[in-house]
């Protein structure tokens, strides 16, 4: 038992995608066959997202102790070293899980944690109005995001080309954000936390933000908290979760960093 919902497609050097909070593995849908097409590829549902159970009950759901059951979930796949993505929170559970087994290269898409001191003022009362608006009002939202225009008002914030995503991805994305029963306390644990962990130089980062990511701003981009040779990419006219903006330039950025296929054409 591995103990977290997972979907696993394609054949190659094992790449292990990881989500941001209030999201599900399904975010990773727009590139996920492409990157199939090269590598074995592990889409994860996080501890109390999707259709994984939270942490145990006491264990606080704070990135390392999410970046500890992800180790437990590879080492139950027999992975050993894989490239792994974060988008978000995600991004932060890579940096910790690199801490605690080991990595072939990291890709952080607008990483959450690259804070001086805890989590921005603004970023939780968004995250919290965002989760606000899906949970009590998800049927009527879901509906309004099968126009293109709905779309453009809900997903404005979290996505740089609303009219780009499907109304499907749009819709999974509402009642992703409403129904992970770990939102809460996972907000909540990351409060007072930022990004401490130094994996080795020898792991190749890259860290990615939209040039449309209108949730993390400037005090929410401390690269220079990341260990020394992280390489910096823009993801032009991307938002935070940039996936469906661009699904080319996404997989790109993913397999270069991954050092393992040539880029798509």
């Amino acid at each position: 038992m591995t103990g977290l919902a997972f979907q696993r497609t394609g054949t190659g050097p094992p790449l292990v995608l990881l989500h941001g909070i209030g999201s599900s593995r399904r975010v990773w849908s727009p590139v996920i066959d492409v990157l199939a097409e090269h590598l074995d590829v592990i889409a994860v549902d996080l501890p109390g997202f999707g259709e994984s159970p939270p942490l145990d009950p006491g264990v606080e759901p704070h990135p390392a102790a999410i970046a500890d059951k992800v180790a437990g979930f590879l080492d139950a796949l027999g992975i050993i070293a894989p490239a792994v993505v974060g988008n978000s929170l995600g991004g932060w559970v890579a940096l910790e899980l690199a801490e605690v087994r080991p990595t072939a290269s990291l890709v952080l898409i607008s990483p959450a944690g690259l804070w001086p001191w805890g989590t921005p003022t603004y970023n939780r009362l968004s995250l919290r109005a965002t989760r606000w608006l899906a949970y009590h009002w998800a049927e009527p939202v879901s509906r309004l995001v099968n126009h293109k225009v709905g779309r453009a008002l809900v997903m404005r914030q979290v996505i740089g080309r609303p009219f780009r995503m499907s109304p499907e991805l749009a819709r999974e994305m509402v009642w992703d954000m409403a129904s992970g029963p770990g939102f809460d306390a996972t907000l909540e644990a990351s409060r007072n936390r930022h990004y401490l962990a130094q994996p080795g130089p020898e792991v190749p980062i890259t860290v990615a933000f939209g040039t449309r990511d209108l949730l993390l701003r400037r005090r929410s981009r401390h690269v220079e908290q990341l260990p020394l040779g992280a390489r910096l990419e823009l993801l032009p006219g991307c938002g935070h979760v940039p996936m469906s903006d661009d699904p080319s330039a996404v997989a790109n950025l993913i397999m270069a960093t991954a050092r393992r296929v040539p880029t798509v054409v």
